[in-house]
């Protein structure tokens, strides 16, 4: 029974959407380590994933993305390869005319539904049927047009997905920081009692500086009303309840007294647009410097799997002939010319050469190889021709083993972060709590007029303690430095 529950289980590293800060962390993972079949789990902050050692025999990946959406996140499944559907790296299709000469190609062909083609990453997506043509057709109609078509794998496709997922929330990420920061800027300008003298009297005018506001409030700062909502609905309270608490006491409060000033006796008068405002477009800053930093980081896996060749020249039939990587298999022989990449691991039959292997060891200076000795895949071959038999291909080879672990290392958690994140998660509701006290002394002990001090100082406290550098300081950390040390050789 031992050996058989141990041959269905699996580790794999899902991106999981939703993450605002540990408390978010600490409810995820117990969503997950709740579910029967679920060995381990451990959600990473900074790289939006979780790494999970789960029992197939048990569960399977929808029921755990349906125990994660329960709690208010979301898991982003790997695409299963469509049968209809072929990705392509054409080599050589890198301009307007290529991509027009590959498309007449493809026209020309029977079954072809539809394609879509780029030359500027020399990437095809071709959607077929099956049942009137078949891959290799397709494949040698690139070739027969002058190029050299180049299955892309499940990893790579999986790679691409994220990163353009990644340049898509990036960018609406930057034109609502742009678009606030402008709107933010004449706000302070109409505001600001050393700015206002010098400003348009219109900006004065506390309707336009509600007009401006607004959209800041509530279409810049939409993500933050979904993400309380979303906690609310669970029972906890994350960095976007503090922000949407804190946001929008001070826009409302300034809203109310716009339009009904006479409800505000005495001395009460004051609009705080102004804080709303930055508060919103500087914490929009933050977010998109963090994601910056973490698309740098996280490209150390593509970086990684960029290293490896595209194709590999086999001997089959006594004639030479470039497959795709994929497609060599144990007890090939391989031949590798001068500057060539070595395709997979293996051992030296024929030929001697020297081998830079700076990608795997750090040491610059190339080693001599003979017949007998190993090679390693991506590793670069130097001087001379040979011929080896490969031994390693696919998932075994030692640049594979390296990916994986590099994947496990940014997935898993140092003792420190699992201590952090339990503090965060209670540290969010104790914000709260010293946010509604500090609300309250100031309106009994505070001077006049109270209520101001005292809605300043509860936006401050719930603002400036947010968490959210505890939770991502170690996980950025894990995530640049296990990235940099695999482009080193480490």
């Amino acid at each position: 029974m031992a050996s058989s529950s141990t041959s269905t289980v699996e580790k794999t590293t899902i991106p999981i959407t939703g993450l605002t800060c540990a408390s978010c962390v600490k409810r995820a993972e117990e969503a997950l380590r709740k579910t029967a079949g679920i060995k381990t789990a451990n959600v990473n902050l900074a790289m939006q994933t979780t790494h999970i050692e789960f029992d197939r025999a048990q569960v399977d990946l929808p029921a755990i993305r349906k125990a994660v959406q329960d709690a208010g996140y979301d898991l982003i499944l790997p695409e299963e390869k469509k049968k209809n559907e072929l990705h392509l790296t054409v080599m050589g299709m890198d301009s307007a005319h290529c991509a027009q000469v590959v498309g007449k190609a493809f026209d020309s062909l029977s079954g072809i539904q539809s394609y879509d083609l780029s030359f500027s990453t020399e990437k095809a997506t071709v959607k077929f049927d099956p049942e009137i043509i078949t891959e290799e057709e397709i494949k040698a109609a690139v070739k027969t047009a002058g190029y050299r078509p180049i299955v892309v794998s499940q990893s790579e496709l999986a790679l691409d997905q994220e990163k353009e997922a990644r340049g898509q929330a990036m960018a609406t990420l930057n034109r609502k920081l742009i678009a606030g920061a402008v709107a933010t800027v004449l706000i302070l300008i109409g505001s600001v009692p050393a700015l206002s003298s010098l400003a348009p009297e219109f900006l004065r005018n506390h309707y336009v500086l509600a007009l401006l506001a607004t959209p800041i409030q509530f279409w810049a700062g939409a993500q933050f009303y979904k993400g309380a909502w979303a906690a609310a609905k669970h029972g906890i309270a994350t960095m976007d309840t503090l922000i949407a608490i804190g946001t929008s006491a001070a826009y409302f409060y300034s809203l109310a007294f716009t339009l009904a000033p006479q409800a505000f006796p005495g001395d009460l008068g004051a609009v705080y647009f102004d804080t709303s405002a930055a508060v919103i477009t500087l914490i929009l800053l933050g977010r998109s410097l963090e994601a910056r930093a973490k698309g740098q980081a996280s490209e150390a896996i593509r970086k990684l799997l960029g290293l490896r060749a595209k194709t590999a020249r086999i001997v089959r039939d006594g004639e030479e002939v470039d497959v795709p990587l994929e497609d060599v298999s144990v007890g090939d022989l391989v031949v590798v010319r001068p500057g060539e990449k070595i395709p997979v691991d293996g051992i030296i039959e024929e030929g001697r050469s020297a081998v830079d292997e700076a990608m795997l060891t750090g040491e610059s200076m190339p080693v001599t190889k003979n017949p007998g000795d190993e090679v390693i895949g991506a590793t670069i071959n130097k001087t001379g021709s040979f011929r080896f038999r490969a031994g390693k291909v696919g998932g075994d080879t030692v640049l594979a083993q390296i990916v994986k672990m590099v994947e496990e290392a940014q997935g898993s958690k140092a003792p420190i972060q699992r201590l952090a994140d339990i503090i965060a998660s209670y540290f969010v509701p104790a914000v709260m709590a010293v946010a509604v006290v500090t609300f309250g002394v100031w309106i009994w002990f505070g001077p006049q007029p109270a209520i101001n001090f005292a809605l300043l100082n509860f936006v401050a406290v719930l603002i400036i303690a947010c968490p959210c550098a505890l939770g991502l300081a170690t996980p950025t950390a894990i995530m640049v430095g296990t990235g940099r040390g695999a482009e080193n050789g480490i």
